[in-house]
C-alpha cells in the first residue's frame, strides 16, 4: 500500500467525520498518488432495513464527498470527483484527484466538520431567526429547498407523525436485528456504533430497553401486551419533536431516481448540516419519516409484518399533508434543529489506518 502524503492524511482525517445512518461508515479510501485517491462506496441493503434500496448509503456518500471537497480547501487544494461508470450499485468508486490551488481560502465550515453531532435528545424551543433561516437556506445549492415546521401547532403534528414511524421502528423485526447490532450499551463514545449514552432515553429505560432487546422474543412479547414501546416512543420522538426549535424538511430540485439524484442530495444535505453547527445548532435526523413512505410509494415490502406495510401507507397520506402532495418525491431529508447544551456522549469514527484499502491485487481474503 502507497504511504500516505500528510495532506492526505489531514483531508482524510477530516473526512471520516462525514454523518452515517447509525455510523455505519459506509466507505474505504485507495491511496493512488499523492493527489489522487479511490474512494469505495457501499451500501448496506443486504442487512439494514433502513437501506434496502441503497439509497440512505448514498446519501451518506455524498455527504462524504463534500466533506472531502471542504476539507480539500484547508490544505489549499481543490477536489475533482468523478464516479466511476459501470460499477455496481453496492460499490460505488470515486476517482478523487486533487489540485493545489496557490492562497486558496479554507472553506468557512471546515472548523465544523468534527464538531458537527447528533442531538437525539429534548433541545430550546427557541425559534431560528430569519438571519438564520435565510443563512441555512442560502448553504442549500441552486434548486434545492427547505421548508420550515417551527410553531406549536407544527411541532406537534410533527410529534405525532414521528412518534407513529417510531411504532414501526420498534416494533418489526427487520428493524430489531440492526437495532441490536448498532448499540453500544453504557459507552460514551462509539467509533463503529451508536454509544448507549446517546440513545437520547433516561437511565432506567435504558436499562429496560437493553434487557429485552436481548431477543426478539422479549421485545415482541413486551410489545404485544405491555405497550413496551411506549417508553421508547415518548422519549425519543414525541417529547423532543415538541422541544426543539423547528422541524425542517430538505428538498431537490426534481424527485430523486438516480444514484447521482442521492449523492447530489447528500452533498447539500453536509453542507446545510455543517452550516447549522457554524451557527451552533443541533441537528436529529427524522429518517424513518422518508425511508418508510419512500418503500411504500414504491412497493418495497420491508417487513413481513402486514400492519407495518399498512401503516406506512398511512403514514404516506400524512406527510404528504405536511410537505404537500407534489413536494413528498423531492422530499430527502427530515430533521428537527435546536439550540442547548452540546451532547455528553457521541459515535465517534473509525481511524484512517482503518478505513484505508490496498489496491485490489494486494488485498487479503475479507477485506471490505
Amino acid at each position: 500500500m502507497q504511504a500516505l502524503p500528510p495532506h492526505l492524511e489531514r483531508i482524510l482525517n477530516l473526512a471520516r467525520w462525514s454523518p452515517s445512518g447509525d455510523n455505519t461508515q459506509p466507505w474505504r479510501f485507495e491511496i493512488l498518488g499523492d493527489e489522487h485517491i479511490l474512494v469505495h462506496g457501499f451500501d448496506t441493503r443486504d442487512h439494514v432495513v433502513y437501506d434496502l434500496d441503497g439509497h440512505s448509503s448514498q446519501l451518506a456518500v455524498g455527504a462524504l464527498l463534500e466533506t472531502i471537497s471542504i476539507a480539500a480547501s484547508a490544505e489549499a487544494r481543490s477536489a475533482s470527483i468523478q464516479r466511476r461508470p459501470d460499477t455496481p450499485e453496492t460499490h460505488l468508486l470515486f476517482d478523487v484527484h486533487f489540485q493545489p490551488k496557490l492562497g486558496m481560502t479554507p472553506d468557512a465550515l471546515v472548523p465544523h466538520i468534527e464538531t458537527r453531532t447528533v442531538q437525539r435528545r429534548s433541545m430550546s424551543t427557541h425559534t431560528l431567526s430569519a438571519e438564520q433561516k435565510q443563512t441555512l437556506a442560502a448553504s442549500l445549492p441552486e434548486g434545492y429547498s427547505v421548508h420550515w415546521h417551527e410553531t406549536l401547532a407544527q411541532r406537534w403534528h410533527m410529534a405525532k407523525f414521528m412518534f407513529a414511524c417510531a411504532k414501526i421502528r420498534l416494533t418489526i423485526p427487520e428493524a430489531y436485528t440492526q437495532h441490536k447490532s448498532i448499540i453500544e450499551w453504557g459507552a460514551q463514545f462509539s467509533d463503529d456504533k451508536v454509544p448507549g449514552q446517546a440513545v437520547g432515553v433516561d437511565p432506567v429505560t435504558a436499562r429496560f430497553m437493553r434487557w429485552v432487546m436481548a431477543s426478539w422474543q422479549r421485545v415482541e412479547f413486551f410489545n404485544t401486551f405491555l405497550l413496551g414501546h411506549l417508553p421508547p416512543r415518548l422519549q425519543l420522538e414525541l417529547l423532543p419533536s415538541l422541544r426543539c426549535g423547528a422541524h425542517f424538511a430538505l428538498s431537490a430540485p426534481a424527485p430523486l431516481n438516480s444514484i447521482d439524484d442521492y449523492l447530489g442530495a447528500g452533498r447539500a444535505m453536509q453542507r446545510f448540516w455543517l452550516s447549522a453547527a457554524k451557527i451552533g445548532w443541533f441537528i436529529q435526523p427524522e429518517m424513518t419519516s422518508v425511508i418508510f413512505t419512500r418503500y411504500h410509494r414504491r412497493g418495497i415490502a420491508f417487513s413481513k409484518h402486514a400492519a407495518a406495510l399498512e401503516m406506512a401507507g398511512r403514514l404516506n397520506e400524512r406527510l404528504a399533508q405536511i410537505v404537500g402532495l407534489a413536494e413528498i418525491a423531492r422530499v430527502y431529508f427530515v430533521g428537527r434543529i435546536g439550540a442547548g447544551p452540546k451532547p455528553i456522549a457521541r459515535s465517534t469514527r473509525k481511524t484512517v489506518a482503518q478505513l484505508l484499502m490496498a489496491p485490489p491485487h494486494r488485498q487479503s481474503d475479507g477485506v471490505i
